[in-house]
């Protein structure tokens, strides 16, 4: 749990009378009945201790990944793989770690607990905080030893273009660099390149997805990492308790895995509502990013969020992110009564 520390994450709907949580970028159509019918079904084994190999699991990944079921390593939750990932990297050698500015506040905190150096590349709203070819004179002139990337990025939604992370994955591989790739938003995402089957022939590569935000389970912590560096895998296993994938989550990430209808359903409404989202946000005055995924990057009041949270309705506020201010925010995408609620509270906050 946290302690004496601030969380520098969304969700958190437990200190406040939160009615509406936009904060947390997950599933709008929540949790499948299949995953919820077997969490329920799991409970009669909860006198056992859970796989600590998670056999079932990583047959059913491997299956449904198309990657061999050596290459797969589970977590709890994501944030558990970032930070044995960064553990068996990192060490007293000091490596130096690439990101850009923004992204997910949680890999430079793992790597500063693994004793790595942080470097970072700033995106620009003018360039709709795209990636660009100018992140290759970075890496020349910079010479990380590792480098991180969200493609859909976090919190900007934008993907990164598929020729340039095709060129960014060959250019690490001729440099020796490693390369951590965050997937989690792209089961949600309008298009995106999955470069899984890049795998095989680039060990410098590691992937990172998560049942979190796909299959609403941020409650039950299931993530996992795919890489055909062995030794990699070695030494991420050794940073982690054994039990640390509970049976629970176990029967959960097997169940989701066969709800191929559900992510398609949310992949509509998400597209749907948030053209709807960034155009209602867009005619407040609001500058919106285009993001792919199921989250909106806006820059508003800076006062906004603590008006909203007056109101029952959390959003999440991105001053903490390196490269951005007070006054950006990210929201959910949410169902359409949801989304309208939002909207209408913020308009009457305006008025």
């Amino acid at each position: 749990m946290l302690y004496n520390k601030k969380n520098p994450h969304g969700g958190d709907i437990y200190g406040q009378n939160i009615i509406l949580d936009f904060s947390a970028n997950t599933n709008p159509l929540g949790t499948p009945e299949g995953v919820k019918r077997a969490i329920r079904d799991s409970l009669e084994t909860l006198d056992r201790y859970p796989d600590p190999f998670c056999r079932r699991l990583g047959e059913a990944l491997a299956g449904h990944e198309g990657v061999p079921v050596d290459y797969l390593i589970c977590g709890n939750g994501a944030a558990e793989v970032i930070y044995a990932y960064c553990a068996a990297v990192g060490g007293p050698g000091g490596l130096v770690a690439a990101e850009t500015a923004p992204t997910f506040a949680e890999y430079s905190l793992a790597l500063e607990n693994a004793g790595c150096r942080i470097i970072r590349y700033p995106l620009k709203a003018e360039n709709s905080f795209d990636l660009d070819s100018g992140f290759f004179d970075f890496l020349k002139a910079e010479k990380p030893d590792i480098i991180f990337l969200c493609s859909p990025n976090n919190p900007t939604g934008r993907l990164i273009e598929e020729g340039l992370l095709l060129e960014i994955i060959k250019y690490c591989g001729e440099n020796k660099i490693r390369l951590f790739l965050d997937e989690c938003f792209l089961d949600l995402s309008d298009g995106g390149r999955d470069v899984k089957d890049l795998l095989r022939d680039n060990p410098h590569l590691f992937i990172l997805k998560a049942f979190t935000k796909s299959y609403g389970m941020a409650g039950v912590r299931l993530g996992y990492g795919m890489t055909s560096d062995k030794e990699l895998l070695e030494k991420m296993a050794k940073a982690v308790q054994p039990w640390n994938v509970s049976s629970i989550a176990q029967a959960a990430g097997i169940a989701a895995l066969k709800e191929t209808e559900f992510l398609e359903d949310a992949r509509s409404l998400i597209s749907c509502e948030r053209a709807w989202m960034k155009a209602q946000l867009e005619g407040l005055g609001y500058y919106t990013t285009d993001s792919k995924t199921n989250y909106l990057l806006f820059k508003a009041e800076e006062n906004l969020a603590e008006k909203l949270l007056g109101k029952g309705i959390a959003i999440r506020k991105c001053d903490n992110y390196h490269g951005l201010c007070s006054g950006w925010f990210r929201t959910a995408v949410r169902t359409h009564k949801e989304n309208e609620q939002l909207i209408n509270a913020i308009k009457e906050i305006k008025a």
